[in-house]
């Protein structure tokens, strides 16, 4: 078998995954795509990319075009999703899948109809801290779980682009549920959500969303679990927190407070212990390892590369890109499929629904059903 081409579609974060995907054994790095023409060829200049596009359309008219990998703007990942999909295309789509409801339900009928796979890249699903507490679950360390709670807080007053302020909280969840709902193996079925606080006046009007704070409880589908989830992007002051913790009736995982200072085991009664989480970096093919604690900057020969940022994200890129090509390769669903992903986005989507009828509790679709 031939290996697999990809085209990554946007070069900001998108450009960390074109190393990975030259490395990668199982695929091509094939072809690049951005709508600026001179930051296009720098990127395909620096990294000997020489298939290029401003266009989707025309990567999509391309039939040696196996995969896509979107990384765009999170307003366009729905549509160019389910066009992906529809042109015969498997899609790999940064986080969150789409910004509606009917967008979600779109994806998930366009698997169905062609047959191609979809994954929504959520960071945390492979991130080593989760890793880490996913082992010590099948290893029943923590015996029972009995609640879970995230929490994803970012100051993006300075330095982010136009189209994110005001953004509503909860429609960007992804990273603050998904682990919990993963680690109860239980999909939401239900979502109360309260807003607290208010942003600056003038961000208030792109997406008619005045809160500064988001919390919303979660009661998960043929379980008797709930959990909650809080999200905060404007006129909050945190030091930037994506987190988990999760409470056991044997022992309970608590994120660090401050970073650096290394999360909590609770192992019963007032006994604590601090863990240093290990690298997952032999999960992966060899070529691929090094990329859990390098990214593109790491790798920088030249000043075309200086800007990007390295190795983040709990150093869960090189996992995210080995599961999605492993699940077309060995013809099988990925971890983050379309119905995952649809339930995941739409958590916080209907928890921003909540929000903005003053708590009203709202029904998450079963999109495995769809």
């Amino acid at each position: 078998m031939r290996p697999l081409r990809a085209a990554i579609i946007g070069l900001g974060f998108g450009a960390e995954f074109i190393p990975i995907y030259q490395r990668h054994p199982d695929t091509e790095m094939y072809a690049i795509c951005q709508r600026n023409e001179e930051s296009l060829h720098k990127i395909g200049d620096a990294f000997g990319v020489a298939k290029r596009y401003t266009r989707y359309e025309e990567v999509l008219a391309d039939p040696d075009v196996d995969f896509v990998h979107i990384n765009t703007p999170i307003g366009s990942h729905g549509v160019m999703s389910r066009l992906g999909l529809e042109a015969g295309k498997h899609v790999a789509c940064t986080v969150p899948m789409a910004t509606t409801l009917d967008e979600c339900i779109a994806i998930c009928q366009a698997v169905q109809s062609s047959g191609k796979k979809y994954m929504m890249m959520e960071t945390v699903l492979f991130s080593r801290e989760f890793l880490f507490v996913q082992e010590m679950k099948d290893r029943g360390e923590l015996g029972k779980i009995q609640f879970l709670r995230g929490s994803h807080q970012q100051d993006m007053s300075v330095g982010w682009l136009e189209y994110w302020w005001g953004f509503p909280p909860m429609h960007y969840a992804t990273h603050a549920v998904s682990p919990l709902f993963a680690l109860a193996q239980a999909m939401p079925e239900r979502v109360v959500c309260y807003g607290s606080g208010r942003i600056r006046e003038e961000y208030i009007p792109r997406y008619n969303s005045p809160f500064a704070v988001e919390s919303a409880l979660f009661k998960l589908r043929d379980s008797d679990l709930a959990c909650e989830a809080t999200r905060s992007l404007y006129e909050t002051v945190r030091q930037y927190r994506e987190s988990f913790d999760v409470y056991g009736e044997k022992r309970s995982f608590e994120w660090e407070q401050v970073a650096g200072e290394h999360p909590v085991l609770h192992t019963g009664g007032e006994a604590i212990e601090r863990v240093t989480i290990p690298d997952f970096a032999p999960l992966l093919p060899a070529a691929i390892q090094e990329f859990t604690t390098k990214g593109v900057y790491d790798l920088a020969e030249n000043e075309h590369l200086s800007f990007f940022q390295g190795a983040g994200h709990g150093g869960s890129h090189p996992h995210l890109a080995h599961e999605f090509v492993r699940a077309i390769i060995e013809d099988r669903a990925p971890k983050v499929d379309a119905p995952t992903s649809a339930s995941i986005t739409s958590a916080g989507i209907l928890a921003h629904q909540s929000a903005m009828n003053n708590g009203e509790p709202i029904e998450i679709p079963d999109f495995t059903k769809i």
